[in-house]
């Protein structure tokens, strides 16, 4: 086999994998960067060549897997097109968020790149994307032989597949981004446990391991007794959340909190994309299976839309923000809601999961309390006076399940992607130390490695 990692910067973004496995072209997702604006955003399609693809796999429908696929629809219509049930529900919906995201940045920015792809382009990969059944195997041909694939329950968010292929009686594994633990929505993944030849793994969150004695039960009612003490203050409790997954999942511990009685009665604001994915992942629950989240949520907790948010202005209401980005991107609700409030003492800015350092969200939380902070696209500067906290309630597996997992598989070959450096040289460390005569290989962006 031959692996090709078609991003453009080793790190997480644009992720993207060539597998070219005997006769057979494999793309293992289609991503955009979130650091990047524009063609540098997308994977180097260029190493794609002329030749055809024989099939393409999205993971999951985080846009930084899924954000370029029009791209490569609109070029490669002779794939197969494949993803789980739910992801091919997702993702149509993700995808014309993506469209709009990038005409406003086209006017912002005034870059001629944007739109990447059209909303027809987006209704053709609607059309192209075959749905399949966690555990359902399906073989494909060329020039006399076969490859089989199967999808398996990833965690992670919803739909999410890690994927096994079959050839010459070789076994292939892609992780994808993977959670094998339950939460509070959502399983956790179902991967085979059986010996396998090449592993191509997620690396996330090598670069740091779990704070002893802090489980994601505890971490939660840490969050909801910083949530409760806040509101009983009347400040307001800012959520940094991703729209697809952690939204619902918030909204899910919020109401379970509510009736349990740790919480008061306050508003709970939500907006924009997030508020869409609720509908979603009620279908989901209901047609599908693997999901456990009911849009009554909304009803039982009163969501309304939050006011407007006027710079070093606390909002005038107490209560629960739970809006986008989850890492406080620049023009997404959560920045503006944070330049309102972060200079009050009352207020509380819970972050629920990675921040990459060098958004604003990863750089509030390296800044100490008192402080300056500056919100460079609207010109703001202000004092950190508002506390700041992290809750570890990642929808990544932690580095040793990680590692527990590529040992029980026994792989002759190993495979580093979708992590910073620091995060891989762990793994490369780990896994060297259990078995020194094993291959393994960091993938950098553009370079082919044969294992």
């Amino acid at each position: 086999m031959k692996l090709t990692d078609l991003g453009r910067q080793r790190r997480i973004g644009a992720n993207s994998l060539l597998a070219e496995i005997g006769p057979f072209r494999v793309l293992i997702d289609a991503g955009l960067d979130p650091k990047s604006v524009g063609r540098d955003s997308t994977p180097n399609f260029d190493l794609l060549g002329a030749g055809p693809l024989d099939l393409v796999v999205l993971t999951h429908c985080h846009l930084d897997h899924l954000g370029s696929l029009p791209i490569v629809c609109r070029e490669h219509p002779e794939a197969l097109y494949v993803s789980s049930r739910a992801s091919q529900m997702l993702a149509q919906r993700m995808l014309r968020n993506s469209v709009n995201v990038m005409k406003r940045q086209r006017d912002e920015l005034h870059n001629s790149d944007l739109p990447l792809y059209t909303f027809n382009e987006v209704d053709q990969v609607d059309r192209a994307l075959l749905g399949m059944a966690f555990g359902q195997s399906r073989k494909i041909e060329r020039d006399g032989e076969e490859l089989v694939f199967t999808l398996h329950r990833a965690g992670h968010i919803a739909g999410a597949v890690g994927v096994s292929f079959v050839y010459k009686h070789r076994r292939i594994f892609f992780t994808g981004d993977v959670m094998f633990g339950p939460q509070a929505t959502l399983d956790g993944a179902d991967f085979p446990l059986e010996q396998t030849d090449t592993l191509v793994m997620e690396t996330t969150r090598g670069a740091k391991g779990r704070v002893p004695d802090r489980s994601r039960e505890s971490e939660v009612e840490r969050l909801i007794s910083t949530i409760a003490h806040t509101v009983s203050r009347g400040g307001c409790v800012l959520i940094p959340v991703f729209a697809l997954g952690r939204m619902q999942e918030l909204l899910h511990l919020l109401q379970e909190a509510r009736q349990r009685g740790q919480l008061p009665e306050c508003p709970v604001f939500c907006t924009g994309l997030g508020m869409d994915i609720v509908d979603y992942f009620d279908a989901i629950t209901r047609k599908i299976g693997g999901l456990h989240f009911r849009r009554t949520v909304l009803k039982a907790l009163k969501v309304q839309p939050p006011p407007p948010f006027k710079p070093g202005r606390s909002p005038g209401q107490g209560g629960i923000y739970l809006l986008s980005s989850g890492m406080m991107v620049e023009h997404t609700p959560s920045y503006h809601a944070a330049a309102a409030m972060l200079d009050d003492h009352a207020n509380s800015i819970c972050f629920v999961g990675y921040c990459d350092p060098e958004t604003p969200g990863g750089e509030l939380l390296a800044t100490a309390h008192g402080d300056s902070f500056l919100f460079r696209v609207i010109d703001h500067a202000t004092s950190v006076r508002a506390q700041i906290e992290q809750f570890d309630l990642s929808g990544h597996a932690d580095r040793d399940e990680l590692l527990q997992f590529a040992r029980t598989l026994d792989p002759r070959t190993v495979a580093l992607t979708h992590g910073d450096p620091e995060a891989r040289e762990w793994f490369f460390d780990q896994l060297m130390d259990s078995n020194p005569k094993l291959q393994i290989h960091d993938l950098l962006p553009n370079e082919v490695v044969s294992m």
